[in-house]
């Protein structure tokens, strides 16, 4: 299945008007579904000799002892999924005995994919139609974020959707309208 994105349009520096407006893509709202622990359940019985409760159990006993483990300070590495790891941000001080545990702002959960899972553009992979190769469709029209203008009037890709709304971008950084 195939993931729709939009275009629009946006200033290269989003915070300065006089910098050149580009062209980016951004995920269609509300396209994504969120799944639950209990909706993988029901997948995986269908495929496996577990029921419901049981993978349910096992996933939801997973996540207990990977919130321990991370709590110690170490690692945990799931062949096939990847490597959950804590990150720290603390806050500098000029004197050694100012520096504290207290300076610690903010706790992160890290994750590093796993290179079987890595995801790959299907549109520019060396291998089509690869297990982990992502399709992508463009649907709607180009909008403008900087000036909320549409500046393609017409549809651009033929399938006669009209495209609303603004949000994020391909560089990082963009105004997200939660009406859209």
């Amino acid at each position: 299945m195939a993931i729709p994105v939009k275009r629009y349009k946006r200033h290269k520096i989003f915070s300065d008007p006089t910098s050149p407006v580009l062209n980016y893509l951004k995920p269609v709202p509300g396209h994504s579904r969120t799944h639950t622990i209990e909706d993988a359940a029901r997948e995986i019985e269908t495929t496996g000799a577990m029921s419901v409760e049981d993978v349910v159990h096992v996933m939801k006993s997973f996540v207990r002892r990977l919130r321990i483990i991370l709590t110690q300070g170490d690692k945990i590495k799931i062949d096939g999924l990847g490597t959950f790891h804590v990150t720290f941000n603390c806050d500098g001080t000029e004197n050694e005995k100012d520096c504290t545990v207290r300076n610690i702002r903010k706790v992160n959960v890290r994750f590093m994919v796993d290179n079987s899972l890595r995801l790959v553009n299907d549109s520019i992979a060396s291998t089509r139609g690869g297990d982990n190769n992502v399709t992508f469709y463009i649907k709607g029209d180009t909008e403008s974020l900087n000036d909320n203008t549409n500046t393609n009037p017409g549809d651009d890709n033929g399938d006669g959707d009209q495209g609303s709304g603004n949000g994020g971008g391909g560089n990082g950084g963009g105004f997200i309208d939660p009406a859209a």
